[in-house]
């Protein structure tokens, strides 16, 4: 080599000299070849004798070389027969010929290639173990104390400008929670914008955008008594761009309020002349949460000079679309009042023209009594834990991994391993808080932040679950559905794409079946396959959706089985899960 240097390259670089291959280390063939063996256990061969193998470095002739110095000397003692056949990566008895090195090679490459591949980024979480096996801990059956009163979510909805806000800031002003001095400060700023009627809205509505806008755009929560609940006010957004949010705050309501405008004109545009208004998709929307009981707050009787026929009128259009929504008469509570003028909200009317005509037997109580006499709300305290992620938040005392929601399932308690899903990771709960006062524990029902530690904040996401370590929430992308479809006006085709809202998880999916038509009185199949569904109308079809989701089937869990199907800004239909295709 160094002879064919000199002959070709240039006299200035003929100085250039290659050093021999050192055979005290492993090469890299050697490497391959011993399946990653420590270079302590290989034999230093002597570099002298294979110095005449080394004018190429490739792996065949390396082989070439170790084969040529077995056969040299057969006479080798035993213990370095061993190790050639150790470095060369066979065993003793088998013979060194070079037919048998390449599959030995290609053997152990392909071991390697095995080794080294990097593990599967999806968790390993345990299979899902029968509910009928848990037995929850004696803490979560205990009773409440008897001095703190049961909670009540209650959620607040309705048509955009119908007064939701104005009657949560005038309630909890009325109740001494937002103070007189801090109510001059919203009245001096609502005027300084021009928005003077709108004080009490900013008592709940906290953001630059939705003061400017006048409108609510998320969720607002508060907090007040009555004299048998512990009210947790959550204000929805009645603004058709932000039902999503309303989805995904009300969901968690045991009862709700829906305030309909009493004036001429605004109570027609929320029942939805000249389209579907919102008083109409809160009504179907609350009614799919589970919400049984509903009071309707016919608002600002004032504009209408509390009119009994005004409100008898508002009773009875709205009142049949109710029952078709599936509420009872017996679960509706109907209250006249005036949000604005604080007339029949926490205490009993006064103004004459609305005492004139008022039925004291099924109209008499006041907005707070009303809930006040709202039936106590079934918690499920038997079953595993299940706390659907709302948000995910941080704070100074929970700190930089924590997250909000409701416990929708058995209990929860500081210093407890809990399991968060759809990630997979296992985490320890570090404090608790409700009303933003630390506690030890929680049950279901209860609106909580809870602060985590030993787990990756970015596989924190709104719409994942935190379960029983042992009974984790199932996971999937291929849901078969029950639902109804709202009052449309173009038909559902299969391949149509929409979006899918599962408590508080929001993604995309593609029907891609539809598997029967239901008859709605009796519930039974009476078409298969129809090709297509129109208002109204009630079948069984199968979702596809773009990536996996937490889920239960509606008759296990049916905070988790409650779905909406949204397209281009409407809600298309609702419906339940009654099977999980499959599972992630």
């Amino acid at each position: 080599m160094d002879a064919l240097h000199k002959t070709y390259m240039p006299s200035k670089k003929r100085h250039i000299n290659i050093v021999p291959f050192k055979f005290d280390t492993p090469s890299p063939d050697d490497m391959v070849t011993t399946g990653l063996k420590s270079s302590r256990n290989l034999r230093k061969v002597d570099a002298e004798v294979l110095t005449k193998d080394s004018v190429d470095a490739t792996g065949k002739e390396m082989m070439d070389s170790v084969i040529h110095l077995t056969e040299k000397d057969s006479s080798m003692d035993p213990s370095t027969s061993a190790e050639l056949d150790e470095l060369v990566g066979i065993s003793s008895g088998v013979s060194s010929s070079s037919q048998h090195t390449t599959p030995v090679l290609e053997h152990e490459l392909q071991r390697l290639s095995l080794e080294s591949k990097p593990k599967s980024s999806k968790p390993k979480v345990k299979k899902p173990v029968s509910i009928s096996q848990y037995k929850p801990e004696p803490w979560m059956l205990q009773s409440e104390d008897q001095e703190m009163r049961r909670q009540l979510n209650l959620a607040i909805v309705g048509h955009v400008d119908s007064g939701k806000s104005t009657l949560c800031g005038r309630l909890l002003h009325a109740l001494g929670l937002i103070s007189t001095k801090q109510m001059h400060k919203y009245e001096k700023e609502a005027k300084e914008k021009g928005k003077g009627s709108f004080a009490y809205a900013w008592a709940m509505d906290d953001s630059t955008d939705e003061r400017e806008r006048g409108i609510t755009m998320t969720v607002a929560v508060k907090y007040f008594d009555t004299e048998k609940y512990h009210v947790v006010l959550l204000d929805s957004p009645g603004h058709k761009d932000f039902v999503p949010n309303m989805i995904s705050g009300a969901t968690q309501a045991d009862a709700a309020v829906l305030v309909v405008d009493a004036s001429i004109g605004s109570f027609e545009a929320g029942m939805g002349v000249s389209g579907v208004g919102q008083t109409k998709e809160h009504s179907q929307l609350i009614r799919s949460f589970g919400v049984e009981n509903l009071i309707v707050a016919v608002n600002k009787m004032d504009m209408a000079e509390y009119s009994k026929d005004r409100f008898n009128f508002v009773k009875s259009q709205l009142g049949i679309f109710l029952r078709s929504c599936g509420f009872k008469d017996s679960s509706i509570t109907w209250v006249p009042l005036s949000a604005m003028a604080n007339e029949n909200l926490v205490t009993a009317a006064s103004d004459s023209r609305l005492l004139s005509w008022l039925d004291f037997r099924y109209n008499g109580n006041c907005l707070l009594k009303s809930i006040d006499s709202l039936p106590p709300p079934h918690r499920d305290v038997s079953r595993p834990l299940r706390l659907p992620i709302c948000d995910v938040i941080a704070s100074i005392t929970l700190g930089q991994v924590a997250v909000c929601g409701k416990v929708e399932a058995g209990g929860i308690r500081t210093g407890s391993k809990v399991l968060v899903m759809p990630s997979g990771d296992l985490a320890t709960v570090k404090t608790i808080e409700r009303d933003s006062s630390s506690c030890n524990l929680a049950r279901a029902g209860d609106n909580i932040a809870v602060g985590l530690q030993g787990m990756d904040p970015s596989h924190l996401v709104s719409g994942g679950v935190i379960c029983h370590p042992d009974f984790p929430v199932r996971v999937a992308s291929h849901l078969e559905l029950k639902i109804l479809v709202l009052d449309i006006t173009t038909p559902i085709l299969v391949g149509l794409q929409f979006e899918v809202h599962i408590h508080h998880a929001r993604v995309s999916a593609s029907l891609v079946k539809i598997v029967s038509l239901l008859d709605q009185k009796t519930g039974k199949a009476s078409k298969k396959m129809p090709r297509l569904l129109t208002a109204r109308q009630a079948a069984i079809v199968e979702v596809k959706l773009d990536k996996e989701v937490c889920a239960e089937e509606f008759s296990t869990l049916k905070a988790l089985g409650r779905v909406f199907l949204r397209s281009r800004g409407n809600t298309v239909a609702v419906g339940i899960v009654t099977r999980i295709v499959d599972q992630a």
